[in-house]
């Protein structure tokens, strides 16, 4: 099996699962109670906070372990819009943000909110002047993701960051999901005041995650209940998910720094092979992360190379997950200013740090012999 579709979920890393083993079964008390288990628990869980600080340079405090990015994203967004309103409600993001980051900001307008949607140019990348431009007094938050899940375009987080501290009332939020563990990312410093991380990107476990809150910052929270995480996520701690968090979250670290290089090289020569291969259109743009590759196959559509990729055993996707299932268009591809032929045609191809080059020369080939069998099918 050739698995390229690690922008969606990566295979959990055999010591995670058992991290997330031992916890459940040694560790299942609950946090919050009284007695000595609970203690135990509780201390476990400051520990794995403590050590995702200490991982990510920031403080124990600032950690809220999550079910993932929808739920930071939405607890980023809503939780500060709903808490600061009375500073203002004017949001900015831009055109290509996840659908958990889009769709919070559209229930948000249907509760008196003003949105700004910034437009991206043909790399998918925001313009810092329109963002500077785009601020008002009454704006309260500004939210851009790091990487794009579909095309890989790298956003100018660092320069937004330097905007967002000349202007104290407003809170910068990053959606960094899909960066983690790739494209290097600096909280401490860095104008960032809540940051979204998912555990099911990393080779950890779906249904964990973490949200960082810069620990100046008061939310609105989604869950009312038992003030658990500060009173920021009410509801039982899922220990040994954040345990198997934190363990996904070490080794990709470790990965990042040792084998960067690695996704870069099957990228380059993944890029080098299809634009080689007659009717086949590169997206991704020439600075982007170095595990994603968008491409076009105008005239065929994906779902066709998808099934016959995976009658192979060779797994790849279309646009994200998240939005794969609903209408043709890249909504991405299409604020990129790509044509519908582009658009409804593409192909997502993302890779993990255990993928191999031999792998990305058996896909290649795999990929034009299915185009090629396509097209002499139709004459």
């Amino acid at each position: 099996m050739i698995y390229l579709d690690n922008s969606a979920t990566t295979k959990p890393d055999p010591s995670v699962l058992e991290s997330f083993q031992q916890v459940s079964s040694n560790y299942f008390a609950n946090p919050s109670s009284i007695h000595q288990l609970g203690g135990t628990a509780e201390k476990l869980l400051l520990t794995a906070k403590k050590q995702t600080a200490e991982i990510l340079g920031t403080f124990p405090q600032e950690i809220v372990f999550t079910s993932g990015g929808t739920e930071g994203n939405n607890i980023a967004i809503k939780g500060i819009a709903v808490e600061h309103q009375g500073r203002g409600k004017h949001i900015i993001t831009s055109d290509i943000e996840h659908p958990s980051i889009y769709e919070a900001c559209k229930s948000l307008e249907d509760h008196g909110f003003e949105v700004t949607y910034l437009p991206v140019d043909q790399n998918g990348v925001v313009s810092v002047n329109d963002l500077e431009n785009a601020i008002r007094k009454d704006t309260v938050l500004i939210s851009i993701m790091h990487v794009n899940n579909e095309t890989g375009s790298v956003q100018p987080i660092k320069e937004i960051g330097e905007i967002a501290k000349k202007h104290p009332k407003l809170f910068f939020h990053v959606d960094a999901v899909q960066s983690l563990g790739k494209v290097p990312l600096k909280l401490k410093d860095s104008g960032i005041d809540l940051c979204t991380f998912s555990g099911h990107k990393i080779h950890g476990l779906k249904g964990t995650g973490m949200l960082y809150v810069n620990k100046r910052i008061t939310l609105f929270p989604l869950f009312h209940g038992g003030s658990q995480e500060q009173s920021r996520r009410s509801g039982t701690e899922n220990l040994a998910g954040s345990v198997a968090f934190v363990k996904a979250l070490r080794m990709i670290k470790e990965r990042e720094k040792n084998d960067k290089q690695h996704l870069y090289d099957m990228q380059s020569y993944l890029i080098r092979k299809l634009k080689m291969m007659d009717g086949v259109e590169v997206n991704t743009p020439e600075h982007a992360a170095p595990h994603i590759i968008n491409m076009s196959v105008p005239g065929i559509k994906p779902e066709v190379i998808i099934h016959m990729l995976g009658e192979q055993d060779i797994f790849i996707s279309t646009k994200s997950a998240c939005s794969s299932k609903l209408k043709d268009e890249s909504k991405v591809l299409a604020a990129c200013g790509f044509g519908r032929d582009r658009s409804t045609s593409a192909l997502r191809v993302s890779m993990s740090y255990e993928n191999t080059m031999d792998e990305m020369e058996i896909f290649a080939e795999a990929l034009a012999k299915a185009i090629k069998q396509f097209k002499e099918a139709l004459e």
